[in-house]
């Protein structure tokens, strides 16, 4: 028996964030069984109830009842998958966790071929890439196509099912809809990533919870996600440079318009003091902005040198 309870501990966890998936969990649960029995690790599905409205709670608490390889965590509202695989991890007793959606979209079977690697040593990171055709592939294409330009990070999907270490959850900073740059994030932190075809079908019931509002969101997180990585330890580097420019700017335009006042043309033009103070004080503004960003810096980099030092006591690994 691979599956895990409550005296025996998993190798793996399974992490399904469910928000109205009262319909597709208990044939969800049922595949997961069949995918996971026959494994000679131990498993256990950690299902997240991120605030559901419809019969999702009743169908957990019936699930739970029938299947003791089955935990459930319950938001009491929607905090969204960043927050619901936060929540699956604090409860999960496997080293190894993977991320699935409870829509039937990506078929349980699929499980043991993104755990393999990392169970392997090969990797610490497995990301699935999608196989077949799917709705928004346009937007998903250019998602990825951004992100491999902007981090260099060679992996063709990285909005997919996931599998990884449990050390990684720790390195991904618990913000609304991160998960998304999870590969990204943990390819800067050094870990090794992989990737795995997994076949994609349509949803057999109920409805997608992403609309085309969530474009502009993606945006918007992608170049916070890339600023973070970039000067999130060196803010300087960018508001300092930027600063720079900006006053050598005012600079050069100072002399321009004493040449012009003072030189032989003798004529004023009122418009470049005006551009003089724009660009001096915008300048010294982000000057301002880079030593603030480095006092930061510096309080973070404390801050997770404390939870090292907090994490190494509870593990009891005494100096």
């Amino acid at each position: 028996m691979s599956l895990a309870t409550n005296s025996t501990l998993p190798d793996v966890s399974v992490l399904v964030p469910a928000k109205d998936e009262a319909e597709n969990l208990p044939e969800f649960v049922r595949l997961t069984r069949e995918a996971l029995l026959p494994l000679p690790y131990a498993c256990e599905l950690v299902i997240v109830n991120d605030g559901s409205h419809d019969g999702t709670p009743r169908v957990l608490e019936e699930i739970t009842a029938k299947h003791p390889f089955v935990r459930v965590v319950t938001h009491r509202a929607q905090r969204g998958i960043a927050d619901a695989l936060k929540s699956g991890a604090d409860v999960a007793r496997g080293r190894v966790l993977v991320f699935y959606p409870a829509d039937l979209q990506y078929l349980p079977s699929d499980i043991p071929s993104l755990v393999a690697p990392i169970l392997a040593g090969d990797a610490d990171v497995v990301t699935g890439t999608k196989q077949g055709q799917y709705d928004k592939r346009f937007v998903s294409g250019v998602y990825n196509t951004l992100c491999r330009w902007l981090f260099g990070v060679r992996v063709s999907d990285l909005n997919s099912v996931k599998a990884y270490r449990r050390e990684v959850m720790d390195s991904v900073p618990t913000r609304p809809d991160w998960h998304r740059f999870m590969v990204v994030i943990a390819a800067s932190q050094g870990f090794r990533l992989a990737q795995q075809p997994i076949p994609l079908y349509p949803r057999r019931a109920g409805s997608s919870k992403f609309g085309i509002g969530r474009i502009p969101v993606g945006v918007l997180d992608l170049m916070s996600v890339w600023f973070q990585l970039r000067f999130g330890r060196k803010p300087m580097l960018f508001f300092g440079v930027a600063g720079a420019i900006l006053f050598l700017l005012g600079l050069i335009v100072g002399l321009v318009a004493l040449y012009l006042r003072f030189g032989p043309p003798h004529v004023g033009f009122r418009p470049l003091l005006d551009l003089i103070m724009l660009l001096v004080i915008s300048g010294v503004v982000l000057f301002g902005f880079g030593f603030v960003g480095e006092m930061l810096a510096g309080m973070r980099e404390e801050v997770r040198t404390l939870e090292r030092e907090v994490q190494r006591l509870r593990s009891g690994d005494r100096p």
